[in-house]
């Protein structure tokens, strides 16, 4: 095992030297620093965690609440936690899991027992009860979610709002003037989820705006509510020419039981769905989407709270712009008429859309 003497011996300075490079609680020339990162590249030197700790007051890890309830897709939960926990390795820092069910108390005992530098929540909630604790926290956190009141807090995410705005324009100006959101399961929406609840936001907001009659309709995340869903809405809204799917694991269903039921996509009905491009890509129709990044939220998330813990100032709110991408699924209809007027619903109430 290599030692911090021997590292020192290959710098060609004293071990304290190299113990203050790694804990960074004295100022050192970047020459020297840059010999002494170099020694500990070349001989792989692993500083012992608990000594490290005990130096710097630090422990080098961080905490993720991951959400694992229902209502959730564990796939695209996964890819956030995969790119923190590989951003986290570049910033020599290890990643706890913590559990939604965990809830609080598990953020709360992490944090006071100095197991975790910092905190990373996902699945965050509109009026969400975890807040007041997260504002007392002597450790910085970043939320991958937007709460209805961010005074106090770190925010990152995709901008669901305007991806939902950008899904109802696109089709809008293709000269749809009927289209639905199938959304995210119910109790999602019962949560006050906030991706699910902007995107639906935004959704019914870009309809006003531009006429079209829009409707949206949760979903359980199984085949069979898929099946039933479709079923309803084409005898329900005949006039149906296009749809937004926000509801990962039954985008294929849906457009499966579209097809069944005679509807050609899309000759006769386009669709787009807000997803991860892996699945809209290969798709067997390749489906017109607005990517989620998780890739970029996660390692952004990282980099936020790498500032933070170094004294930096950074972004209280940070919204990534949609990014859609027409494909296969998106077409221009030949029966849309202008000035069409609606009613736009939701799970708890309705909207006029003009």
């Amino acid at each position: 095992m290599v030692k911090i003497t021997d590292v020192a011996r290959h710098a060609g300075v004293s071990p304290s030297t190299v113990s203050y490079v790694l804990s960074g609680k004295r100022s050192i020339s970047a020459e020297t620093v840059r010999r002494v990162r170099a020694s500990i590249r070349e001989l792989g030197y692993r500083p012992h965690a608990g000594a490290r700790a005990l130096a710097s007051s630090r422990s080098n890890v961080l905490a993720l609440v991951i959400p694992l309830r229902t209502g959730i897709h564990v796939p695209v939960v996964m890819q956030f936690a995969v790119s923190v926990v590989t951003t986290a390795r570049r910033h020599d820092h290890d990643v706890l899991l913590l559990t939604q069910e965990e809830g609080e108390e598990g953020v709360r005992r992490v944090a006071d027992s100095a197991l975790v530098d910092a905190v990373i929540v996902m699945d965050v909630q509109l009026h969400d009860e975890r807040l007041p604790m997260l504002r007392s926290l002597d450790r910085p956190s970043v939320l991958i979610g937007f709460p209805s009141e961010t005074e106090g807090l770190t925010c990152i995410d995709l901008d669901f709002r305007a991806a939902g705005e950008a899904c109802l324009e696109h089709l809008a100006g293709l000269g749809h003037r009927a289209v639905g959101l199938i959304g995210s399961p119910p109790e999602v929406y019962e949560r006050e989820t906030g991706y699910a609840q902007r995107t639906a936001d935004g959704f019914l907001a870009a309809a006003g705006r531009h006429g079209v009659a829009a409707t949206v309709h949760p979903c359980e995340a199984t085949g069979e509510a898929a099946r039933t869903l479709v079923d309803r809405l084409l005898a329900e809204q005949p006039e149906l020419t296009a749809v937004v799917i926000h509801n990962e694991p039954i985008v294929a269903p849906l457009v499966k039981a579209f097809q069944d039921a005679g509807r050609r996509v899309p000759a006769d009905l386009s669709v787009v769905a807000i997803c991860p491009d892996d699945l809209a890509e290969h798709a067997e129709l390749p489906l017109t989407s607005v990517a989620i990044p998780a890739e970029e939220v996660g390692r952004r998330s990282v980099e936020l709270l790498m500032a933070k813990l170094d004294g930096a100032e950074v972004p209280p709110a940070t919204l990534l712009p949609p990014r859609l991408t027409p494909r296969a699924s998106t077409a221009r209809t030949g029966t849309a008429s202008a000035g069409s007027e609606g009613v736009a619903r939701t799970g708890t109430g309705t909207a006029s859309v003009n």
